[in-house]
């Protein structure tokens, strides 16, 4: 799709293609509402600059859209529209040993017992060790600090995903 294509589309065949990239339905209306953008830099500045004019609400419900680090088993049902996107961006859990997985399995529920909310990370280039080490380490934060990290990575998978919606 082109930025030409992508504004010229329908409100509603715009918003389908911005739920793809964010799960955030403020962000996927206000996107909309953006357009037309008149640069691809102003699409991706104006991606950024939403984001992180949300709440912790909008932030939340994003956070929903996407599956744990390391769960592929709820892609095929939960996440049928994201599915394809997920399993490219956690490739590196396709290599993981079972021990891997399973230590990845129980950090991710002491996170979202703590936290409130999933494990969020760009997982794009990262192997399932380098996740694992990445969620021991944000288990120490605060929730103040881990909302901050989980929306500038939220942040980075939109963004990666607005670019392949652009290919």
């Amino acid at each position: 799709m082109t930025l030409e294509s992508l504004n010229a589309l329908t409100s509603s065949e715009a918003m389908k293609q911005f739920e793809l990239c964010c799960g955030s339905s403020g962000w996927v209306r206000k996107m909309e509402k953006n357009r037309p953008f008149n640069s691809i830099k102003n699409l991706f500045q104006k991606a950024k600059s939403i984001w992180f004019s949300l709440s912790i609400d909008d932030w939340s419900e994003a956070f929903l859209h996407h599956p744990k680090i390391g769960n592929m088993d709820s892609l095929p049902n939960q996440f049928q529209n994201t599915k394809s996107l997920s399993i490219n961006e956690q490739s590196g859990i396709t290599v993981a040993t079972e021990t891997t997985l399973i230590k990845l399995a129980e950090s991710n529920q002491l996170y979202e017992d703590k936290f409130g909310f999933i494990f969020i990370v760009c997982a794009t280039g990262k192997s399932a060790k380098e996740m694992l080490e990445l969620l021991k380490t944000r288990l120490e934060n605060n929730l103040e600090t881990e909302l901050q990290n989980a929306a500038i990575e939220q942040n980075k998978i939109t963004q990666i995903r607005l670019q392949k919606l652009l290919l």
